[in-house]
Protein backbone atom coordinates (compact mmCIF):
# COMPACT_ATOMS: atom_id res chain seq x y z
CA UNK A 1 0.00 0.00 0.00
CA UNK A 2 1.60 3.17 -0.90
CA UNK A 3 0.22 6.73 0.62
CA UNK A 4 0.10 8.96 -2.03
CA UNK A 5 0.05 12.69 -1.96
CA UNK A 6 -1.77 14.58 -4.84
CA UNK A 7 -0.71 18.03 -6.07
CA UNK A 8 -3.45 20.05 -8.25
CA UNK A 9 -6.02 17.20 -7.35
CA UNK A 10 -8.98 19.02 -9.16
CA UNK A 11 -7.17 20.09 -12.55
CA UNK A 12 -7.43 17.01 -15.54
CA UNK A 13 -4.13 15.03 -14.42
CA UNK A 14 -5.22 15.00 -10.51
CA UNK A 15 -9.07 13.88 -11.69
CA UNK A 16 -7.28 11.08 -13.92
CA UNK A 17 -4.80 10.47 -10.86
CA UNK A 18 -7.87 9.85 -8.32
CA UNK A 19 -9.64 7.61 -11.44
CA UNK A 20 -6.90 5.46 -11.36
CA UNK A 21 -6.51 5.38 -7.82
CA UNK A 22 -9.97 4.49 -7.44
CA UNK A 23 -9.48 1.66 -9.28
CA UNK A 24 -6.70 -0.02 -7.17
CA UNK A 25 -7.96 0.37 -3.70
CA UNK A 26 -5.76 -2.66 -2.46
CA UNK A 27 -2.60 -0.50 -3.88
CA UNK A 28 -2.97 3.12 -3.07
CA UNK A 29 -4.36 5.46 -0.55
CA UNK A 30 -4.61 9.21 -0.87
CA UNK A 31 -3.26 10.37 1.90
CA UNK A 32 -2.91 14.68 0.77
CA UNK A 33 -4.75 16.38 -1.79
CA UNK A 34 -4.44 19.91 -3.08
CA UNK A 35 -5.40 22.70 -5.23
CA UNK A 36 -4.65 25.92 -6.44
CA UNK A 37 -7.91 28.02 -5.49
CA UNK A 38 -10.98 25.66 -6.45
CA UNK A 39 -12.02 25.35 -2.80
CA UNK A 40 -15.59 23.24 -2.91
CA UNK A 41 -13.95 20.89 -5.83
CA UNK A 42 -11.15 19.79 -3.19
CA UNK A 43 -13.76 20.17 -0.30
CA UNK A 44 -15.76 17.72 -1.95
CA UNK A 45 -12.71 15.27 -2.89
CA UNK A 46 -11.79 15.94 1.15
CA UNK A 47 -15.07 14.31 2.15
CA UNK A 48 -14.57 11.65 -0.53
CA UNK A 49 -10.77 10.83 0.15
CA UNK A 50 -10.45 11.87 4.09
CA UNK A 51 -6.77 12.58 3.81
CA UNK A 52 -4.41 13.37 6.40
CA UNK A 53 -4.68 17.28 4.93
CA UNK A 54 -5.32 18.89 2.63
CA UNK A 55 -4.11 22.39 0.66
CA UNK A 56 -5.09 25.00 -0.76
CA UNK A 57 -2.21 27.40 -2.65
CA UNK A 58 -4.61 30.93 -2.65
CA UNK A 59 -6.00 31.69 0.76
CA UNK A 60 -9.98 31.66 0.19
CA UNK A 61 -12.29 34.15 0.99
CA UNK A 62 -13.52 35.91 4.30
CA UNK A 63 -16.85 33.25 5.18
CA UNK A 64 -15.86 29.99 3.25
CA UNK A 65 -16.88 27.37 5.72
CA UNK A 66 -15.77 23.69 4.18
CA UNK A 67 -18.01 20.66 4.85
CA UNK A 68 -15.00 18.73 5.50
CA UNK A 69 -13.58 18.87 9.02
CA UNK A 70 -10.45 17.77 8.69
CA UNK A 71 -6.80 19.50 8.24
CA UNK A 72 -6.67 22.73 5.88
CA UNK A 73 -3.31 24.19 5.17
CA UNK A 74 -3.03 27.42 2.86
CA UNK A 75 -0.22 28.88 0.83
CA UNK A 76 2.79 28.24 -1.38
CA UNK A 77 5.32 27.50 1.48
CA UNK A 78 2.22 24.17 2.62
CA UNK A 79 2.36 22.93 -1.41
CA UNK A 80 5.89 22.23 -0.42
CA UNK A 81 5.62 20.45 3.04
CA UNK A 82 2.90 18.66 1.43
CA UNK A 83 5.40 17.32 -1.22
CA UNK A 84 7.73 16.38 1.47
CA UNK A 85 4.93 15.19 4.23
CA UNK A 86 6.18 12.14 5.96
CA UNK A 87 2.10 10.97 5.57
CA UNK A 88 3.23 10.39 1.73
CA UNK A 89 5.42 8.07 -0.10
CA UNK A 90 4.21 9.08 -3.31
CA UNK A 91 4.08 12.68 -4.87
CA UNK A 92 2.08 13.20 -8.01
CA UNK A 93 2.61 16.93 -9.09
CA UNK A 94 0.01 17.91 -11.55
CA UNK A 95 0.45 21.65 -10.65
CA UNK A 96 0.51 24.24 -13.31
CA UNK A 97 3.76 26.35 -14.22
CA UNK A 98 6.11 27.56 -12.72
CA UNK A 99 3.89 27.28 -9.31
CA UNK A 100 5.28 23.39 -9.03
CA UNK A 101 9.19 23.73 -8.75
CA UNK A 102 9.19 24.49 -5.32
CA UNK A 103 7.14 21.28 -4.58
CA UNK A 104 9.26 19.32 -6.84
CA UNK A 105 12.42 20.17 -5.30
CA UNK A 106 10.98 19.02 -1.98
CA UNK A 107 9.59 15.90 -2.72
CA UNK A 108 12.76 14.74 -4.64
CA UNK A 109 15.02 16.35 -1.67
CA UNK A 110 12.98 14.31 0.72
CA UNK A 111 13.86 11.17 -1.36
CA UNK A 112 10.19 10.73 -2.51
CA UNK A 113 9.04 9.04 -5.91
CA UNK A 114 7.80 11.90 -7.64
CA UNK A 115 5.57 11.11 -10.56
CA UNK A 116 6.09 14.81 -12.25
CA UNK A 117 3.49 15.81 -14.70
CA UNK A 118 4.63 19.45 -14.45
CA UNK A 119 6.79 19.69 -16.90
CA UNK A 120 7.77 23.56 -15.96
CA UNK A 121 9.95 22.45 -13.36
CA UNK A 122 12.05 20.82 -15.70
CA UNK A 123 12.35 23.65 -18.04
CA UNK A 124 12.61 26.33 -15.63
CA UNK A 125 14.53 24.43 -13.02
CA UNK A 126 16.05 21.83 -14.94
CA UNK A 127 19.67 21.47 -13.45
CA UNK A 128 18.37 21.96 -9.75
CA UNK A 129 15.62 19.34 -10.45
CA UNK A 130 18.76 16.42 -11.00
CA UNK A 131 20.75 17.96 -7.74
CA UNK A 132 17.57 17.59 -5.98
CA UNK A 133 17.16 14.16 -7.43
CA UNK A 134 20.99 12.55 -6.64
CA UNK A 135 21.02 14.34 -3.43
CA UNK A 136 17.57 13.50 -2.05
CA UNK A 137 17.84 9.51 -3.48
CA UNK A 138 14.42 9.66 -4.46
CA UNK A 139 12.72 8.63 -8.00
CA UNK A 140 11.68 10.93 -10.73
CA UNK A 141 8.66 9.01 -13.70
CA UNK A 142 7.49 11.19 -16.09
CA UNK A 143 3.88 11.53 -16.32
CA UNK A 144 3.68 13.16 -19.86
CA UNK A 145 2.55 10.23 -22.54
CA UNK A 146 5.55 11.57 -24.92
CA UNK A 147 8.50 11.11 -21.45
CA UNK A 148 6.47 8.49 -20.25
CA UNK A 149 6.72 6.80 -23.21
CA UNK A 150 10.25 6.85 -23.80
CA UNK A 151 10.69 5.96 -20.09
CA UNK A 152 8.31 2.36 -20.95
CA UNK A 153 10.47 1.90 -23.83
CA UNK A 154 13.40 1.82 -21.70
CA UNK A 155 12.83 -1.04 -19.99
CA UNK A 156 15.54 -0.14 -17.40
CA UNK A 157 18.23 -0.27 -20.10
CA UNK A 158 20.90 3.54 -19.64
CA UNK A 159 19.95 5.92 -21.72
CA UNK A 160 23.38 5.90 -23.62
CA UNK A 161 21.99 3.61 -25.57
CA UNK A 162 19.58 5.80 -26.95
CA UNK A 163 20.53 6.99 -30.92
CA UNK A 164 17.43 9.62 -31.16
CA UNK A 165 14.04 10.01 -29.77
CA UNK A 166 11.18 11.25 -31.57
CA UNK A 167 8.24 12.69 -29.51
CA UNK A 168 5.11 12.93 -31.16
CA UNK A 169 2.46 15.96 -31.45
CA UNK A 170 -0.79 16.29 -32.35
CA UNK A 171 -1.03 19.34 -34.24
CA UNK A 172 -3.44 20.97 -32.18
CA UNK A 173 -6.73 22.80 -33.78
CA UNK A 174 -4.87 24.27 -36.26
CA UNK A 175 -2.73 21.34 -37.54
CA UNK A 176 -4.02 22.05 -41.67
CA UNK A 177 -5.06 25.79 -41.30
CA UNK A 178 -3.12 28.32 -43.10
CA UNK A 179 -1.30 30.67 -41.60
CA UNK A 180 -3.37 33.46 -43.02
CA UNK A 181 -6.82 31.73 -40.72
CA UNK A 182 -4.48 32.40 -37.36
CA UNK A 183 -5.42 35.79 -37.36
CA UNK A 184 -8.89 34.96 -36.58
CA UNK A 185 -8.55 32.80 -34.18
CA UNK A 186 -10.52 32.97 -30.94
CA UNK A 187 -9.47 31.54 -27.47
CA UNK A 188 -12.50 28.81 -27.60
CA UNK A 189 -11.23 27.79 -31.06
CA UNK A 190 -8.11 27.08 -29.57
CA UNK A 191 -9.55 25.54 -26.33
CA UNK A 192 -10.83 22.57 -28.74
CA UNK A 193 -7.95 20.16 -28.82
CA UNK A 194 -8.93 17.06 -31.53
CA UNK A 195 -7.37 14.25 -29.18
CA UNK A 196 -7.08 15.37 -25.48
CA UNK A 197 -8.78 16.85 -22.66
CA UNK A 198 -6.24 18.56 -20.79
CA UNK A 199 -6.17 21.92 -18.82
CA UNK A 200 -6.63 25.52 -20.66
CA UNK A 201 -3.36 26.53 -20.24
CA UNK A 202 -1.71 23.09 -21.69
CA UNK A 203 -4.83 23.28 -24.23
CA UNK A 204 -3.67 26.78 -25.43
CA UNK A 205 0.09 25.26 -25.77
CA UNK A 206 -0.75 22.79 -27.54
CA UNK A 207 -2.48 24.67 -30.23
CA UNK A 208 0.88 27.03 -30.54
CA UNK A 209 3.02 24.18 -29.81
CA UNK A 210 4.72 25.78 -27.36
CA UNK A 211 4.05 22.70 -25.66
CA UNK A 212 5.84 20.24 -27.76
CA UNK A 213 8.98 23.14 -27.34
CA UNK A 214 8.38 22.60 -23.59
CA UNK A 215 8.72 18.90 -23.85
CA UNK A 216 11.74 18.75 -26.32
CA UNK A 217 13.53 20.68 -23.66
CA UNK A 218 11.97 18.31 -20.73
CA UNK A 219 13.28 15.16 -22.87
CA UNK A 220 16.67 16.57 -23.03
CA UNK A 221 16.51 17.11 -19.31
CA UNK A 222 15.04 13.64 -18.50
CA UNK A 223 17.19 11.56 -20.44
CA UNK A 224 20.61 13.43 -21.17
CA UNK A 225 19.80 13.80 -24.84
CA UNK A 226 21.45 16.44 -27.16
CA UNK A 227 19.06 18.25 -28.69
CA UNK A 228 20.24 17.20 -31.99
CA UNK A 229 19.22 14.02 -31.47
CA UNK A 230 15.25 14.70 -30.50
CA UNK A 231 12.91 15.49 -33.28
CA UNK A 232 9.19 16.45 -33.27
CA UNK A 233 6.75 15.33 -35.73
CA UNK A 234 3.01 15.79 -36.02
CA UNK A 235 1.16 12.51 -35.28
CA UNK A 236 -2.72 13.56 -35.62
CA UNK A 237 -4.29 10.74 -34.03
CA UNK A 238 -1.79 10.23 -30.55
CA UNK A 239 -1.96 6.88 -30.79
CA UNK A 240 1.88 6.76 -31.08
CA UNK A 241 3.60 8.83 -28.23
CA UNK A 242 7.35 8.14 -28.58
CA UNK A 243 10.18 6.71 -30.59
CA UNK A 244 13.04 6.07 -29.57
CA UNK A 245 15.80 4.50 -31.63
CA UNK A 246 18.85 2.61 -30.05
CA UNK A 247 22.22 2.89 -31.29
CA UNK A 248 22.09 -0.31 -33.00
CA UNK A 249 19.38 1.14 -35.70
CA UNK A 250 16.42 -0.48 -33.82
CA UNK A 251 13.68 1.35 -32.78
CA UNK A 252 10.87 0.79 -30.00
CA UNK A 253 7.58 2.88 -29.92
CA UNK A 254 4.97 2.88 -27.29
CA UNK A 255 1.83 3.06 -28.50
CA UNK A 256 -1.85 3.37 -26.83
CA UNK A 257 -5.24 5.63 -27.56
CA UNK A 258 -4.97 9.02 -26.45
CA UNK A 259 -5.63 9.28 -22.10
CA UNK A 260 -3.06 10.62 -18.92
CA UNK A 261 -4.45 7.32 -17.03
CA UNK A 262 -1.95 5.28 -18.75
CA UNK A 263 1.41 7.11 -18.28
CA UNK A 264 -0.31 8.19 -14.50
CA UNK A 265 -0.61 4.37 -13.53
CA UNK A 266 3.11 2.94 -14.93
CA UNK A 267 3.94 6.06 -13.03
CA UNK A 268 2.33 5.11 -9.54
CA UNK A 269 2.74 1.48 -10.49
CA UNK A 270 6.38 0.88 -11.79
CA UNK A 271 7.93 -0.99 -12.32
CA UNK A 272 5.13 -3.16 -12.44
CA UNK A 273 1.96 -3.10 -15.48
CA UNK A 274 -0.95 -3.29 -13.34
CA UNK A 275 -3.90 -4.96 -14.25
CA UNK A 276 -6.41 -2.07 -15.02
CA UNK A 277 -10.00 -2.02 -15.64
CA UNK A 278 -10.04 0.79 -17.86
CA UNK A 279 -13.25 1.44 -19.60
CA UNK A 280 -11.17 2.90 -22.79
CA UNK A 281 -10.97 0.52 -25.51
CA UNK A 282 -7.50 -0.35 -25.66
CA UNK A 283 -5.30 0.25 -29.26
CA UNK A 284 -6.31 -1.79 -32.21
CA UNK A 285 -4.19 -1.88 -35.55
CA UNK A 286 -7.20 -2.21 -37.46
CA UNK A 287 -9.25 0.68 -35.87
CA UNK A 288 -6.95 3.00 -35.10
CA UNK A 289 -4.73 2.74 -38.45
CA UNK A 290 -3.10 4.01 -40.72
CA UNK A 291 -0.88 5.89 -38.41
CA UNK A 292 0.14 8.78 -40.33
CA UNK A 293 3.24 11.61 -39.39
CA UNK A 294 3.63 15.35 -41.02
CA UNK A 295 6.81 17.53 -40.41
CA UNK A 296 6.23 20.34 -37.75
CA UNK A 297 4.73 23.74 -39.68
CA UNK A 298 7.58 25.81 -38.19
CA UNK A 299 7.07 28.80 -40.19
CA UNK A 300 3.29 28.87 -39.11
CA UNK A 301 3.80 27.78 -35.60
CA UNK A 302 6.97 30.08 -34.47
CA UNK A 303 6.92 29.38 -30.54
CA UNK A 304 7.71 25.66 -31.35
CA UNK A 305 11.12 27.47 -32.42
CA UNK A 306 11.87 29.58 -30.58
CA UNK A 307 11.34 27.41 -27.57
CA UNK A 308 13.54 24.36 -28.52
CA UNK A 309 15.96 27.30 -29.31
CA UNK A 310 15.97 28.95 -25.77
CA UNK A 311 16.18 25.31 -24.44
CA UNK A 312 19.43 25.03 -26.55
CA UNK A 313 20.94 28.21 -25.87
CA UNK A 314 20.29 27.27 -21.90
CA UNK A 315 20.66 29.82 -18.78
CA UNK A 316 18.12 32.13 -18.08
CA UNK A 317 16.64 31.48 -21.42
CA UNK A 318 14.59 28.22 -20.41
CA UNK A 319 13.24 30.30 -17.64
CA UNK A 320 12.24 33.61 -19.30
CA UNK A 321 10.42 31.31 -22.34
CA UNK A 322 8.38 29.44 -19.60
CA UNK A 323 7.39 32.50 -17.70
CA UNK A 324 6.80 34.63 -20.49
CA UNK A 325 4.77 31.98 -22.58
CA UNK A 326 2.59 31.66 -19.53
CA UNK A 327 1.72 35.13 -19.14
CA UNK A 328 1.14 35.11 -23.00
CA UNK A 329 -1.21 32.38 -22.56
CA UNK A 330 -3.10 34.50 -19.90
CA UNK A 331 -3.19 37.77 -22.11
CA UNK A 332 -4.49 35.75 -25.03
CA UNK A 333 -7.84 34.14 -22.74
CA UNK A 334 -8.23 38.01 -20.94
CA UNK A 335 -8.77 38.93 -25.01
CA UNK A 336 -5.43 41.37 -24.31
CA UNK A 337 -3.85 39.57 -27.80
CA UNK A 338 -4.41 37.84 -30.46
CA UNK A 339 -3.59 34.57 -31.68
CA UNK A 340 -0.73 35.50 -33.48
CA UNK A 341 0.53 37.84 -31.40
CA UNK A 342 1.95 35.28 -28.25
CA UNK A 343 4.76 34.46 -30.21
CA UNK A 344 5.25 38.72 -30.35
CA UNK A 345 5.22 38.46 -26.36
CA UNK A 346 7.55 35.71 -26.06
CA UNK A 347 10.24 36.61 -28.51
CA UNK A 348 10.18 40.20 -27.03
CA UNK A 349 10.09 38.85 -23.81
CA UNK A 350 13.62 36.82 -24.30
CA UNK A 351 15.68 39.67 -26.11
CA UNK A 352 16.22 40.91 -22.28
CA UNK A 353 18.08 37.50 -21.20
CA UNK A 354 21.59 35.73 -21.56
CA UNK A 355 22.82 32.05 -21.21
CA UNK A 356 23.89 32.64 -17.48
CA UNK A 357 24.36 30.11 -15.61
CA UNK A 358 21.67 28.85 -13.06
CA UNK A 359 23.00 28.85 -9.51
CA UNK A 360 20.22 28.22 -6.99
CA UNK A 361 16.32 28.57 -6.60
CA UNK A 362 16.55 32.80 -5.92
CA UNK A 363 17.80 32.50 -9.24
CA UNK A 364 15.16 31.10 -11.04
CA UNK A 365 12.62 33.00 -9.42
CA UNK A 366 13.82 36.01 -9.97
CA UNK A 367 14.68 35.50 -13.77
CA UNK A 368 11.16 34.45 -13.50
CA UNK A 369 9.48 37.37 -12.19
CA UNK A 370 11.17 39.57 -14.43
CA UNK A 371 10.28 38.09 -17.05
CA UNK A 372 6.73 37.87 -16.08
CA UNK A 373 6.97 42.04 -15.84
CA UNK A 374 8.39 42.08 -19.40
CA UNK A 375 6.04 40.10 -21.12
CA UNK A 376 2.75 41.49 -19.27
CA UNK A 377 3.72 44.90 -21.15
CA UNK A 378 5.36 43.14 -24.13
CA UNK A 379 3.92 44.45 -27.55
CA UNK A 380 2.19 41.50 -29.61
CA UNK A 381 3.80 42.20 -32.72
CA UNK A 382 6.18 39.38 -33.86
CA UNK A 383 10.07 40.55 -33.81
CA UNK A 384 12.44 39.05 -36.19
CA UNK A 385 14.94 40.96 -33.99
CA UNK A 386 13.81 38.40 -31.07
CA UNK A 387 14.72 35.26 -33.21
CA UNK A 388 17.60 36.16 -33.93
CA UNK A 389 18.28 36.82 -30.29
CA UNK A 390 17.78 33.67 -29.35
CA UNK A 391 19.34 32.02 -31.92
CA UNK A 392 23.05 34.59 -31.84
CA UNK A 393 22.41 33.43 -28.18
CA UNK A 394 22.12 29.35 -28.62
CA UNK A 395 25.58 29.59 -31.51
CA UNK A 396 27.58 31.29 -28.69
CA UNK A 397 26.63 28.85 -25.96
CA UNK A 398 27.29 25.88 -28.17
Amino acid sequence: MKRVAVLGATGSVGAGALEVIRRHPDRFRVTVLTAHRNREALDALALEWDPEFVVLGTPPPTGFTPRWSGEWRVGPHALEDAARSPRADLVLNALVGFAGLGPTLAALGAGKRLALANKESLVAGGDLVLRALSEGGGELLPVDSEHSAVHQCLAGRPAAEIARITLTASGGPFRTWPAERLAAVRPADALKHPTWAMGSKITIDSATLANKALEVIEAHTLFGIPYEHIDVVVHPTSIVHSVVEFRDGSSLAQLGRPSMEIPILWALGYPEHLDDARVEPGFDPIRDGPLEFEPVREDVFPLFRAGVAAGEAGGEFPVAFNAANEVAVERFLAGQVGFEELSGVVLRTLEGFSSRAIESVEDVRRIDARARGIAREAPGARSRRSRNRVSTSRETNE
